[in-house]
């Protein structure tokens, strides 16, 4: 073999070596895995208020359908919808000729009465003394009498016949029973109304106070009176904390309520029952009809608070992600209270003080993954909570 030929075979041989380490530690770069960080927290007691919200309808404390009681053209329309009324205020004006000639002929007619009461009187007065001299007999003299008690009894009817007469006539002019908020006014003027009328002529509702109805699942009500104070449900509900309202801006309303009735009967389509609130609305900024939320106040003390992202559920079954000190994770179902808490579990079972536990991406960990965690404060992790 000459030195030429040795040289190219040596120079062959480092390439492929090169090569072949090259590859070697690209395999090996390739096949290590890398562990992805995920944040964390270690979870400790903690107290703190949380907030559940339930959607809420609103009513006035009174919606009182304004009907009429006479039949007649709406001959004015005193107010405009949306108004706000005094009790006693004139809302309609009912054109009816025949009430004011009632009020005519009842008076005319109370007149005549009056006319023959006293030609009744007259003749017994003048009966009487020759009744009494024996001149005529006493039967003339019961007979002068009668005239004259049916006389008053003519009187009294007409007197009545005036009053009823005028009570219709003030019909005429519908006013509002309290005070309160005028609603829509379907009929204009010349529309002939009647009290058989289907719709009425408008609604007022009395808005100095309202109420919120919303709705509550069994559990969660059991969870929640639970903790009141009292033995009776009476009692518990009067022990029951001030409530929220949240109106539909987003906006928290400045008045408190306070929970004042808890339905005896639970829906069994929905397995909820219904609830009303009462709050005082002294501006008339809440008007009936109004969408909004009830908020109540839940005070926890030295409990496991989980935030609800860090959770998933799977077979209607709620699992948090926990990390042991290997670094691999552990899918674990929890208890929770079945109130519902904001943005935060109530975890009754399933987790413990020291835990720590995969605050992001829970859903697509496996059980055993091996992460890096990256512990987050608790400042941090509970900032919104008060």
């Amino acid at each position: 073999m000459n030195k030429q030929s040795f040289l190219s075979i040596l120079a062959a041989s480092i390439i492929i070596a090169s090569c072949g380490n090259k590859n070697d530690k690209s395999a090996q770069a390739g096949g290590a895995p890398q562990v992805k960080e995920y944040k964390t927290l270690t979870l400790q007691p903690k107290s703190a208020t949380l907030y559940s919200d339930y959607p809420a309808s609103i009513q006035g404390q009174q919606n009182i359908e304004i009907r009429p009681r006479v039949e007649g053209y709406i001959d004015k329309i005193y107010v405009d919808e949306g108004a706000v009324v005094k009790v006693g205020q004139p809302l309609f004006k009912i054109s009816a000729p025949e009430y004011e000639q009632q009020v005519r002929t009842a008076t005319a007619s109370i007149k005549s009465a009056q006319a023959d009461l006293s030609s009744a009187k007259l003749a017994v007065n003048k009966v009487k003394p020759l009744v009494e001299k024996g001149i005529i007999s006493k039967y003339d003299l019961e007979s002068a009498q009668y005239t004259y008690e049916s006389a008053l009894a003519t009187l009294a009817q007409a007197n009545a016949a005036l009053v009823n007469a005028k009570v219709n006539l003030g019909y005429t002019t519908v006013t509002s029973p309290v005070n309160g908020v005028v609603g829509s006014i379907p009929f204009r003027l010349g529309s002939l109304v009647s009290s058989n009328t289907a719709d009425p002529l408008t609604t007022v509702s009395s808005i100095g106070n309202v109420f919120a109805y919303f709705a509550m699942n069994e559990k969660a009500l059991l969870s929640f009176t639970k903790s009141a104070a009292g033995t009776t449900l009476e009692q518990k509900i009067k022990q029951l904390p001030e409530v929220l309202l949240v109106l539909s801006d987003g906006s928290t309303y400045s008045e408190k309520g306070r929970i004042e009735t808890v339905n005896g009967l639970i829906n069994t389509e929905t397995g909820s029952v219904n609830i009303r609130a009462r709050f005082p609305n002294p501006k008339g900024i809440i008007r009936s009809g109004s969408s909004t939320i009830v908020r109540i106040p839940n005070e926890v003390k030295d409990a496991i608070l989980v935030p609800q992202s860090a959770t998933f559920e799977l077979q209607d079954k709620v699992f948090a992600v926990t990390v042991g000190k290997d670094g691999k994770t552990k899918n674990v179902a929890i208890t929770k209270l079945e109130n519902p808490a904001g943005n935060y579990y109530v975890v009754t079972e399933g987790l413990k003080a020291g835990d720590q536990i995969v605050l992001e991406g829970v859903a697509a960990l496996k059980d055993g993954s091996e992460i890096k965690a990256h512990n987050e404060s608790a400042e941090t992790v509970y900032a919104d909570l008060k």
